[in-house]
């Protein structure tokens, strides 16, 4: 089982910035894509990032947002600039494990965190 535990969301003002992190933890070989997607007044992918550092970003948040990655360390992070009332949402992690077993199969799997929420508002 893996575990996605986020921190770092909440109240900031209009122009004002966040940072967000995900932690994952337990038994895989490694991740692939880890992203952040989140529910607002519409659901959105925000941004995603591969174990190579190649990074996509929604429309929404291009040029505001940055997403980056520690490999060693199983975390994501997503720093949010210029922020605005309508990045009002909450924030889910998502990470695509891959697991290799003894008979050298490949499975992967894909987990989400729990949400955290962020909140731009004067």
């Amino acid at each position: 089982q893996v575990q996605l535990v986020e921190s770092g969301g909440g109240l900031v003002q209009p122009g004002g910035s966040l940072g967000l992190s995900c932690v994952a933890s337990g038994n895989f070989t490694e991740i692939d894509v880890m992203a952040w997607y989140r529910q607002g007044s519409q659901y959105e992918t925000v941004a995603s990032i591969n174990r190579g550092g190649t990074t996509k970003y929604g429309d929404s948040v291009k040029g505001r947002f940055t997403i980056s990655r520690d490999n060693a360390k199983n975390t994501v992070f997503l720093h949010m600039n210029s922020l605005k009332p309508e990045d009002t949402a909450v924030y889910y992690c998502n990470a695509n494990t891959r697991t290799v077993g003894s008979d050298g199969v490949s499975v992967s799997t894909n987990y989400w965190g729990q949400g955290t929420q962020v909140t731009v508002s004067s």
